[in-house]
């Protein structure tokens, strides 16, 4: 299920729609259906946020509008208690703990380690997850395409090759890429693997700078530069999205762009990056969430949802900051 570089590159890499798929089933119908498995009933639906950053909110508003394409409108026939882990495992344990006391109805799990802890609390009440990007690795579903637990939901996999390949575009010759990442986020893990595996391929070096809490990114982005790393690569990593003007106040300093997995991250100062659409994600997962309340699908046997083309964005007022040139076949994704 993991995307190929030659799909996202060539000249003409980059697309300019976007659609999602799913390895079966998943997002359902794009109308509202009313819910028909308990008409009278008002919903108890749980969700959980890892942190706060915009990637995240957005998967939460994305949920919310897939639930109500569905029919499930809040204030009428279904009732959110959404929360908020602050990046912290103990205060995920609660939060399962509390959803699993109240006997929630579904649970709506936003980034992996959020899913991990819920998962670990019921293996009966539903679970949809988002902003999760992959769902075997981390162990909470069999398959991609069947899962066979209480787990499904939307992957925001990165096409890494892609997005690499696009900073070397902007920096051309690069000869060493930094990468940088926390080292507890298993997504930011694979995504990390993926690259290292893309730049030896490239024939690219590249130095590694890995982070434990958003104390640490001044610190590990100031390594990296002063290993003449010619831009340095974030994926979609929670603690970095966070803190992202952090990082950019060190490498703006030093000339060096950052090339973002989610490109949320241009509004805080990365330079560019290839698009995962983290809302319509979420829209897909609030409607995967609908059809299970509704009892037209159970979770175990609805496959895994995958963002299925991308498009390029480039800050164009970082990339003048920072003295680059942007290609001509990338000119008109920069804004």
């Amino acid at each position: 299920m993991f995307f190929k570089s030659k799909r996202f590159l060539a000249a003409g890499m980059l697309l300019s729609m976007m659609a999602f798929a799913a390895a079966g089933c998943g997002g359902g119908d794009k109308k509202a259906d009313a819910p028909k498995k308990d008409a009278a009933k008002v919903y108890n639906v749980g969700i959980v946020q890892l942190v706060e950053h915009q990637a995240l909110d957005d998967s939460r508003k994305g949920f919310i509008e897939g639930m109500k394409k569905k029919g499930f409108e809040e204030g009428k026939n279904v009732k959110y208690d959404v929360q908020n882990a602050q990046a912290d495992q103990s205060n995920l344990q609660t939060i399962a703990q509390r959803f699993v006391n109240n006997n929630v109805d579904l649970i709506c799990a936003i980034a992996t380690p959020s899913a991990q802890t819920m998962a670990n609390a019921t293996k009966t009440i539903p679970i949809v997850g988002s902003a999760i990007t992959s769902y075997e690795s981390a162990k909470l579903v069999k398959s991609d395409k069947k899962p066979e637990t209480n787990v499904t939901g939307t992957s925001d996999m990165a096409p890494v090759a892609a997005q690499l390949d696009l900073g070397l575009k902007l920096k051309p010759g690069a000869k060493k890429v930094g990468l940088m990442f926390t080292s507890s986020e298993m997504n930011s893990l694979i995504q990390i693997k993926m690259a290292e595996e893309h730049l030896k391929k490239a024939g690219v070096a590249y130095e590694e700078g890995s982070v434990n809490t958003v104390n640490d990114i001044q610190e590990i982005a100031r390594s990296l530069v002063s290993k003449g790393v010619e831009f340095i690569y974030v994926p979609t990593d929670n603690v970095i999205a966070s803190a992202t003007p952090a990082l950019v106040a060190i490498t703006n300093e030093a000339k060096v762009p950052v090339i973002a997995a989610d490109a949320i991250l241009l509004k805080s100062g990365a330079t560019a990056s290839v698009n995962i659409e983290f809302f319509q994600l979420g829209v897909i997962s609030g409607e995967m969430a609908g059809d299970i309340l509704s009892g037209k699908a159970k979770p175990q046997d609805m496959p895994i949802s995958f963002q299925k083309e991308f498009t390029p964005s480039i800050n164009k007022a970082q990339a003048e900051k920072l003295g680059l040139k942007v290609p001509e076949e990338l000119a008109k994704f920069a804004k």
